[in-house]
């Protein structure tokens, strides 16, 4: 009977020697061995890797991986509400920044209210939390505009995307570098109930699509009041979608469980606080008026969407499997 590794290596090696051929004419010695050598190593290092994922992963956890994937339709459909509304209405910058920090605000406060209401942490362990999470993203972020604020020339920073990026629009983005942290730590919690719901997560799709629309447009509405950039808006609230499904992919791969991850969700809203507050300040300054009124609709479609997701919760059975993160 024929070992079906030592065929496999026969294949490879004959895969090598076929390109070895094709570009024999054009490269030096060294450079074709130097190709080959790269080109078994990748190979053997990509059959080792299938190798073990089937070992060691059943089908539930490749579902499980796929319908994490789904878990990111939830931001980029904001990003895209928030795009067509701000192209269509020809919203200002000082209302999308206000929109924006109202959202994160509701975010930050959303899940360490569910936690005391349920008295699963305490009054003062959250605060804790959040306060350490406040100093984390404060010393970044300081960290980050002080090393800008050095290279900066003429008070704009190299472009990127086509925009000049001053330091008010790096504040931003690293706002959204906050939001990135919470939607990871949510993944977390995702990742750790995906394989073992019903259906394999998939009646987690709804309720996680609905609880991760405030997030996207949050940061497609700050990015969009910094940059005035609908392509930046959009390709943010994507990264920021791609975000939760890589943490929820990550948790299913390293089995880890959900101890823990309700201080690391505190820890992340903490983040939440002053790198907003700073974009908020920001706002202010543009225009008083229209940042508060962006504030309070940020507020209120915040509240409305992470409302309606609890009633779908209540009244249905998506949400069964759900972890308390996105309920």
């Amino acid at each position: 009977m024929r070992d079906p590794n030592n065929f496999t290596r026969k294949h490879k090696m004959c895969w090598v020697g076929m390109q070895m051929e094709s570009v024999r004419q054009e490269a030096s010695a060294s450079q074709v061995a130097s190709a080959a050598t790269l080109s078994v190593a990748f190979m053997e290092a990509l059959s080792t890797l299938f190798q073990n994922f089937t070992h060691d992963y059943n089908s539930e956890d490749a579902s499980g991986f796929f319908v994490s994937l789904l878990f990111g339709l939830g931001p980029l459909l904001g990003g895209v509400i928030l795009v067509a509304f701000a192209l269509a209405f020809h919203l200002q910058h000082a209302l999308l920044m206000g929109t924006g920090c109202g959202i994160a605000f509701v975010l930050g406060a959303w899940r360490p209210v569910q936690l005391i209401l349920s008295s699963k942490l305490g009054l003062i362990p959250i605060m804790l939390l959040l306060a350490m999470g406040a100093a984390l993203v404060h010393f970044t972020s300081s960290s980050v505009l002080k090393m800008a604020s050095k290279k900066a020339s003429g008070g704009d920073l190299p472009t990127l995307t086509g925009f000049p990026l001053s330091v008010h629009t790096l504040q931003s983005f690293i706002s959204c570098g906050a939001v990135a942290f919470h939607a990871l730590a949510e993944g977390l919690a995702l990742g750790v109930a995906a394989p073992k719901a019903y259906g394999l997560g998939r009646h987690m799709v709804l309720p996680v699509s609905l609880h991760g629309l405030p997030r996207g447009a949050a940061v497609a509405s700050c990015i969009f009041g910094a940059t005035d950039s609908w392509h930046g808006s959009l390709a943010s609230a994507a990264i920021i979608g791609f975000m939760g499904p890589i943490s929820a992919i990550g948790a299913i791969l390293t089995g880890i469980d959900y101890s823990g991850l309700d201080h690391i969700m505190v820890l992340a809203c903490g983040g939440l606080i002053p790198s907003f507050g700073t974009v908020v300040k920001r706002a202010l300054s543009l225009d008083k008026r229209k940042s508060t009124c962006g504030l309070i609709l940020g507020m209120g479609f915040a509240t409305l969407c992470l409302t309606f997701t609890r009633l779908v919760c209540l009244h249905t059975l998506y949400c069964n499997s759900a972890p308390e993160a996105v309920r």
